[in-house]
C-alpha cells in the first residue's frame, strides 16, 4: 500500500509550506501516475512505499521511501520541473543550510563582541555626551542605510514590489524599537552596569514565548533547557563579578522596567521575522531584501524618538531647552575641534568604530533572523556577553586599569556551552522526519 501526503508550496521558490492531511491511494498497480498543471511525474514503488508529494507551480516534487524487504529505507526525492525530472540530494542541501547559520552566528557573535567593547570605548572621549552619542547613531543609521537601500535597487537587489510593501508592520518595528529605547535609557539610569546584563536574560524568555504565541513554534525539552542554561551561564558570568545586592537596591519598579524594555526588543525582533515570513509568500522572488527592513523601520524609529525627545533628553539629565547648546557641544567633542574639545580624546576614531561595528552587527543579526529564526539570533547575541567580560579583563586602550576575571566566569561560560549544545542536538529519528516536514523545491 502507499500513503500519500501533498505538501502545497505555492511558488516553486518558497520555503514556505503547510500540510495536508494524508490521503490513501490505492494499491492496484506497482506504478501511479500524478499529474500536477498537465505534468506527469512517475512514482515507482517497492514492497510498501511511503510517499510525500510537493505540488507547486509547473512543478512536482516526490519523496519516496521503500521499506520492502529488509525493512531499512532510505528518503529519496525528485524534483519535476518542464519535462526534466531530477533527484534532489537532501543532505547536502540540509549542510549548506546549517553552514550558512553557523557562518552567520559566529559573525554575529564576533560584531556582538566587538559592539559591546567600542560601546564602552566609544564612551571615553564622549563620556559627557551619551545621548548625543545615542542620537548620532539613531539618525546616522538612516542615511546610510536608505544610502544603501538606494545603491541596491538600482543593481537590480532591491525591486519594486519589494518597496511595495505594506507599511505599517514598518511602522510598529519603529514603534517598537522607540519604546526599547525610552524604557532602557529610564531604567539603565538607575540601574548598575552589571544588573542590566542579568536582566537582559529575559530577552531570551520573550523570544520563546513570543515565538511560541505569534508564530506557531514548538520548542522540544532539549531546546528549552538548553536556553535555560544558556540565561543561567550568563547571569553567573555577570552576577559573580557584581555585588548580590545590587538588584535589591536597584528597587524592583527599574528593573521590572527594563524587563520590559527586552520585551519591547522580543517583540521587535519577532515582529521582523513575521514580515520576512509575510513576504516569502507576497513576493514572487524570494523574500524581502533586510536592507528593506532595517531602512524603513529605522527611519520610522527615527520619527518617534523625536516624538519623544523631550522626555528623551531629560533621562540623560538635559532639559529639553538646553539641547541645541547640548547636542552643539558633542558634536565638538566627536569632531575633536574648538576650545570645547578638551578631554575628547580618542574622537572621533572611537565613535566612528563603534558606530561601524554597531551597523555591522544589526546587518548580520538580521541576516541571522532572515535565515534562521528569532530564538537562535538571540542565542547567537547572548553568548557575546560572556566574551564581553573575558576581554574587559585585558589591557584595553583608553580605559586604564584592567578588571579581574569574576570569580564564576569558568564556571558560567561552561554552563552556557553546554546549554548550547543541548540546544542544538537533535535526535537522529528527529532529524529523519525533519527531511520530510520541511523540505521544498
Amino acid at each position: 500500500m502507499s500513503i500519500c501526503r501533498r505538501i502545497i508550496t505555492g511558488e516553486l521558490s518558497s520555503p514556505v509550506s503547510r500540510h495536508v492531511p494524508a490521503t490513501k491511494l490505492p494499491a492496484r498497480s506497482p506504478v501511479h501516475y500524478v499529474n500536477f498543471n498537465h505534468r506527469p511525474a512517475i512514482i515507482s514503488r517497492s514492497t510498501t512505499t511511503k510517499c510525500y508529494v510537493i505540488e507547486a507551480v509547473e512543478s512536482a516534487v516526490v519523496l519516496r521511501r521503500g521499506v520492502g524487504g529488509g525493512g531499512n529505507g532510505k528518503w529519496r526525492r525528485w524534483c519535476a520541473v518542464g519535462d526534466q525530472v531530477v533527484e534532489i540530494n537532501d543532505s547536502r542541501k540540509s549542510r549548506d543550510q546549517t553552514a550558512e547559520i553557523m557562518v552567520a552566528a559566529t559573525a554575529t557573535v564576533v560584531l556582538g563582541v566587538g559592539n559591546r567593547v567600542l560601546y564602552k570605548l566609544a564612551l571615553v572621549p564622549l563620556k559627557n555626551y551619551p545621548f548625543f552619542l545615542a542620537q548620532l547613531a539613531t539618525f546616522g543609521y538612516v542615511l546610510v542605510y536608505f544610502t544603501i537601500l538606494y545603491l541596491r535597487y538600482h543593481a537590480g537587489k532591491v525591486t519594486d514590489e519589494m518597496l511595495s510593501l505594506p507599511k505599517t508592520p514598518f511602522v510598529a518595528v519603529g514603534l517598537l524599537e522607540a519604546l526599547a529605547a525610552a524604557s532602557g535609557m529610564a531604567a539603565g539610569a538607575i540601574l548598575s552596569g552589571a544588573t542590566i546584563p542579568i536582566l537582559s536574560q529575559s530577552f531570551l524568555v520573550w523570544q520563546l514565548l513570543l515565538s511560541f504565541i505569534f508564530l506557531g513554534r514548538r520548542y522540544s525539552l532539549n531546546q528549552l533547557f538548553g536556553c535555560f542554561l544558556v540565561a543561567v551561564g550568563v547571569i553567573i558570568t555577570v552576577a559573580s563579578g557584581s555585588s548580590a545586592g545590587s538588584l535589591v537596591e536597584a528597587g524592583i519598579f527599574w528593573s521590572l522596567l527594563m524587563i520590559v524594555s527586552f520585551l519591547f526588543q522580543a517583540a521587535d525582533t519577532v515582529l521582523k521575522e513575521v514580515i520576512f515570513l509575510d513576504a516569502a509568500k507576497r513576493l514572487k522572488v524570494g523574500t524581502v531584501d533586510l536592507f528593506v527592513v532595517n531602512s524603513y523601520g529605522s527611519a520610522y524609529q527615527a520619527v518617534f524618538i523625536c516624538l519623544l525627545l523631550p522626555f528623551l533628553s531629560k533621562l540623560w539629565g538635559v532639559p529639553f531647552t538646553q539641547l541645541p547648546n547640548y547636542l552643539r557641544d558633542g558634536a565638538a567633542c566627536f569632531l575633536n575641534i574648538g576650545t570645547l574639545s578638551g578631554g575628547c580624546d580618542g574622537a572621533p576614531l572611537l565613535p566612528l568604530l563603534f558606530i561601524i561595528v554597531n551597523m555591522g552587527f544589526n546587518i548580520s543579526l538580521l541576516h541571522l533572523l532572515q535565515i534562521s529564526s528569532a530564538v537562535v539570533s538571540c542565542l547567537a547575541s547572548t553568548v557575546s556577553v560572556p566574551i564581553s567580560v573575558f576581554l574587559f579583563t585585558l589591557p584595553l586602550p583608553y580605559l586604564g586599569v584592567a578588571s579581574s576575571l569574576p570569580p564564576g566566569f569558568v564556571a558560567g561560560a561552561i554552563i552556557l556551552v553546554l546549554g548550547m549544545l543541548i540546544y542544538t542536538w537533535r535526535p537522529l529519528n528527529r532529524l529523519n522526519n525533519q527531511g520530510v516536514d520541511n523540505c521544498h523545491c
